[in-house]
């Protein structure tokens, strides 16, 4: 186990924090859980990394972006021909606020 595990109390302020409520039998667990992700992490700060290259990214492709260029890719009327109901420029949907009122 780590030298400083984390304890409930710690636990409690960090999910504070997260606007979360733990129980009691909540908190139990994931701190038992924490401190075993803890351990974890300490065991792979002991792996010998002297001369690895470090990986940024999984595969050797850089990132693919498009040109950031303005395109009218559908016509208002042709979409809105498609709606059963209209109301102005908008498509009309049942209303599921308030009871179904208009």
């Amino acid at each position: 186990m780590s030298e400083t595990n984390l304890n409930e109390a710690d636990l409690q302020k960090v999910a504070a924090l997260a606007k979360l409520a733990l129980g009691d039998t909540e908190s139990q667990v994931l701190t038992k859980q924490m401190d075993k992700i803890f351990d974890l992490v300490e065991t792979l700060a002991e792996v010998d990394t002297t001369g690895v290259k470090p990986t940024y990214v999984p595969t050797e492709q850089g990132t693919v972006l498009r040109a950031d260029e303005a395109q009218v890719l559908h016509e208002t009327a042709a979409l809105l021909a498609n709606a059963p109901e209209r109301a102005g420029n908008l498509i009309k949907v049942p209303a599921i606020l308030n009871g179904g009122a208009e």
